[in-house]
């Protein structure tokens, strides 16, 4: 197995193990700890250290530490959560949350940069086309990443499934699930039993051992890589402290970077549609919470499958074919969620549609990245860092208008957003086919007046 290729697979199941903890302890946030509304402060707090931490700490940490121990040192903030939760409380939650927060940002910060470095190395080798083997890479990494969603969820699944508490739904709560969801009444369903003590405490140490193995097996395993990307003689001085803290602002200034934070924003809003409005207003309203799991391994196994085949295909197809696949599949989803009235005869629908949800978030998950280690190579660190900061914006607002807005309205939102965003990508390819055709154009003008001389001598 060529080098590479091994670094993302230890890469890979380290993330795979980490956030089987993390994505199911995330999904059962606002049932464990109901007391209060802790569990959606906790999730806000979250995101928002992420927020905060995307301004500023990946790129100085990334340049300090380098990718791998920024890696390491994230994966501890992630167990420090999982400690927290077996003690659920706002003096254990909060910080520890916050914690989790302030990691996240640059452990995917230093993801992206570590694959597309590796990715570039790789091309450089086999004579390749840079963009196709970071794409290759991440569609390696996401493939075996998006399955945590699915381990999670099981886990979580079989554990509380345990315990089961079931009840009959009527047809007037029935009537208020689905797009007509306007918060206006509180629906009691199958699940809403809390599960045991002793089934929790399993719970969270299955959770804490598998975060504890992603951070041996990186620390072990995974080789530390050097950017060997071209530098001048200025770039290869040492940058100074608040100039290494500002970069991620300063990037800004790239008028395709602008045009590109929809991307992460889409990402961040259709992600927190998926995991929180979804389950909540079509499975949990109609099925039961303890239906939850099982509807979220579908989406994680189509995402994490399909993030395979993009990443596979796009040397042939091009990004723009996915983009367009992953447009028209959302949107497709969109129209029916607001058409259809969920029942529970329907079983089938509610796997397919978060089915062919998660085949489009594939899309989103493996060419925006690889969208931005390529547009952004010298800046690497600081272009991922905008992908964090906006993406947790994306999350933050999912949230923060998650309980007083109507389902309906949420879905035209998301419709919105995502035409917004499909326009903006759409003039970033435009200008990039523009400005590579210029310099072809100016060496033909230049050999035309070099034979033209010729001609006259």
């Amino acid at each position: 197995m060529e080098g590479g290729l091994r670094n993302v697979l230890v890469v890979s199941c380290g993330f795979l193990l980490l956030f089987t903890a993390y994505g199911g302890l995330q999904n059962l946030q606002s049932s464990l700890h109901s007391e209060g509304g802790l569990g959606l402060v906790t999730l806000s707090a979250l995101y928002g250290a992420m927020l905060l931490s995307s301004m500023f700490l990946p790129p100085l940490l990334i340049k300090k530490c380098g990718c791998k121990w920024t890696i390491v040192g994230a994966m501890g903030c992630y167990v420090a959560f999982s400690l927290g939760n077996f003690k659920g409380s706002w003096y254990t939650l909060i910080p520890t949350s916050v914690l989790l927060g302030l990691g996240a940002a640059p452990l995917w910060s230093a993801q992206g940069t570590y694959l597309t470095v590796l990715g570039k190395t790789r091309a450089e080798k086999v004579s390749r086309a840079g963009k196709d083997a970071v794409s290759r890479y991440f569609g390696t990494f996401f493939f075996i990443f998006q399955s945590s969603g699915a381990w999670g969820n099981l886990i979580s699944s079989l554990v509380f499934g345990q315990t089961p508490n079931q009840e009959a739904i009527t047809e007037d709560q029935l009537a208020s699930c689905g797009a007509k969801d306007c918060l206006t009444s509180t629906v009691t369903t199958n699940s809403t039993m809390q599960p045991s003590q002793k089934l929790i405490y399993t719970l969270l140490g299955i959770y804490t051992a598998s975060g504890i193995l992603a951070i041996l097996l990186v620390a072990v395993l995974l080789e530390p890589i050097e950017d060997r990307t071209p530098k001048t003689k200025a770039e290869g001085k040492p940058p100074p402290f608040w100039s290494t803290m500002l970069s991620t602002f300063m990037l800004l200034k790239d008028r395709r970077l602008r045009l590109l934070v929809l991307l992460p924003l889409y990402s961040g809003l259709q992600q927190g549609f998926v995991s929180g409005e979804y389950t909540r207003s079509y499975t949990t309203c109609a099925l039961g919470i303890h239906f939850v799991g099982y509807v979220m391994i579908c989406f994680s196994a189509a995402s994490s499958l399909c993030s395979l085949l993009y990443g596979q295909i796009s040397r042939y197809t091009g990004r723009m074919a996915l983009y367009g696949l992953g447009t028209t599949i959302h949107l497709s989803c969109i129209v029916t969620l607001l058409l259809w009235q969920p029942r529970p005869t329907q079983m089938a629908v509610f796997f397919v549609l978060p089915g062919l949800w998660g085949m489009a978030d594939a899309v989103w998950q493996t060419q925006n990245n690889a969208l931005y280690g390529v547009l952004f190579e010298k800046n690497k660190e600081a272009a991922f860092a905008n992908y964090r900061l906006w993406e947790a914006l994306g999350f933050v607002v999912a949230f923060g208008y998650s309980t007083f807005l109507c389902m309906s309205t949420k879905l035209y939102i998301l419709a919105g957003v995502l035409t917004l965003t499909m326009a903006a990508y759409g003039t970033v390819e435009f200008l990039e086919s523009r400005s590579l055709a210029q310099p072809t154009e100016a060496g033909r003008t230049s050999f035309a007046e070099e034979g033209e001389m010729q001609t006259q001598m």
